[in-house]
């Protein structure tokens, strides 16, 4: 009997986007099952690769505009326009993201999200009349201060000195909206409940994969906490101790003070775009997968939430990932799972993903029987 499969992983970060990861499952299953059924579905929660997924999915044409990345070295910004519904998708990680810039060579000090407010504009002047926001993998920390910029506020220090870095923002006294605020409505896919400040704010919990340093954490926290103080006196803007407010070094904060979005489970915004219960309720087996499975999978991002969701339709959920941590945890969560550490080393599994998952599919492919789908009734 021919089954359905339906594919829906996450990009292998560093190795495979999600689009790539997909293929080679597909490829691999179809090689040792010709005659199933196989559906992909690439799948993102708001980080790296969700301005495409995203377009891929509601049919949103490519645009692209004259902007800068974190460092502001000139860039072709790409965003997605759906025009029938005049919806703008933006990926932050493809115009202020971390794997942009060469490691090591700027610290998060230089650094600040201009770019992504020029290509909001630009998405307007279009024709947008709502946004979609990825914000995982930003190279900021900057609480979404050079987007503002970008839309027209201004931040003057006690001298009437217009602050142009962030850095300087522990200076702050005076926030100035522009005369016309972004005539749109924001969702922005956030992946992290973190708060802007504190133990858990931005800095602390994702600034040191930045590159910022125990010793700059001080000067990082003051100035946040300035820029959060005076738009709370001054406009009456509080929100930043919003789940979500630290997600991408505060630009979850900027949005919502500076934009007036909404903030939403980038998984929940793709499951709802994809129509994915419907689809996994129609599928005999569900295969997700990502480059490392640990306890973030567990505790239910992305892949998890896949595991979640065939469990409550009574379909079985196999999981392929780069490398397992906590195996056992993993069983419990899917029906099987496999890492292509299994068949390789580390550097090789990197270097050579889509080979190896391609193999490592077609073996589980052969390993899975109808037995596992058969209780269920069509």
């Amino acid at each position: 009997m021919p089954l359905r499969v339906l594919i829906v992983p996450d990009k292998f970060k560093g190795s495979l986007t999600a689009h790539a990861a997909a293929s080679a499952i597909a490829a691999g299953w179809r090689k040792a099952r010709p005659a199933d059924r196989v559906e992909v579905l690439p799948m993102s929660d708001g980080g790296d690769g969700f301005g495409a997924v995203l377009g891929g999915l509601l049919g949103a044409r490519r645009h692209y505009t004259r902007t800068v990345d974190a460092a502001h070295r000139p860039l072709r910004g790409l965003w997605w326009r759906d025009k029938a519904a005049k919806t703008a998708i933006i990926d932050s990680a493809g115009i202020i993201g971390l794997a942009m810039l060469p490691a090591g060579k700027f610290h998060p000090f230089q650094l600040d999200s201009f770019g992504l407010g020029k290509v909001m504009q630009a998405a307007v002047k279009a024709g947008a009349t709502s946004g979609i926001v990825g914000i995982g993998g930003s190279a900021t920390n900057d609480g979404g201060f050079g987007m503002a910029r970008a839309l027209g506020w201004k931040f003057f220090n006690k001298n009437r000195e217009e602050l142009e870095e962030w850095w300087r923002l522990h200076e702050l006294a005076d926030v100035r909206p522009p005369a016309r605020s972004l005539p749109w409505k924001i969702t922005v896919a956030v992946d992290v409940a973190n708060p802007l400040l504190g133990p858990k704010g931005c800095s602390r919990i994702y600034g040191p994969q930045k590159g910022l340093r125990p010793q700059d954490f001080k000067l990082a926290h003051k100035c946040l906490g300035r820029l959060a103080s005076v738009l709370k006196e001054q406009h009456g803007i509080d929100c930043a101790k919003t789940a979500g407010a630290g997600a991408a070094g505060g630009l979850g904060f900027g949005l919502m003070a500076f934009a007036g979005a909404r903030m939403k489970s980038g998984f929940e915004v793709f499951a709802h775009c994809a129509r994915l219960e419907e689809k996994i309720g129609r599928a005999d087996v569900v295969i997700t997968g990502e480059g490392r499975m640990d306890h973030q999978t567990y505790m239910g991002k992305g892949v998890g939430q896949i595991a979640q969701r065939c469990r409550k339709l009574g379909v079985p959920c196999l999981a392929l990932a780069g490398i397992i941590l906590e195996p056992a945890r993993a069983r419990q969560l899917f029906a099987q799972t496999r890492a292509l550490t299994e068949i390789t080393h580390l550097k090789a599994a990197q270097s050579k993903a889509a080979m190896h998952l391609q193999q490592l599919a077609g073996e589980m492919a052969k390993a899975f029987h109808h037995s596992h789908s058969s209780h269920k009734s069509h």
